[in-house]
């Protein structure tokens, strides 16, 4: 995974970037082809469209450290101009926010 900007490039025509809400990498697919998201092709401050919903399913048998994943988590956001804006429906703390993408 090679980085430049915000971004990080990925092999098969995908960028990543790092989501602070989800304390993950959620990456994108640039190349033609279904599914695949439009990109304005600047690495310092991108913009994705459509938006980016990431999920991730529940597992009623984690652990007590792992309780918030008992439950499905979903991150649904517009990458635009550099920063990430988080929709209402996400299910971490930063739902409704909008904040600059960060270098990971």
């Amino acid at each position: 995974m090679a980085g430049r900007g915000v971004l990080r490039t990925l092999a098969g025509n995908g960028l990543a970037f790092w989501c602070p809400g989800c304390c993950a990498v959620h990456c994108v697919r640039i190349a033609p082809g279904s599914p695949a998201w439009g990109f304005n092709g600047d690495f310092d401050h991108p913009t994705f469209t459509p938006s980016v919903l990431v999920t991730y399913p529940a597992n009623p048998e984690a652990g007590d450290d792992f309780a918030e994943w008992r439950t499905e988590r979903r991150c649904h956001s517009f990458v635009r101009a550099g920063r990430i804006e988080f929709l209402g429906d996400c299910t971490h703390a930063l739902a409704g926010r909008s904040i600059p993408l960060q270098p990971f």
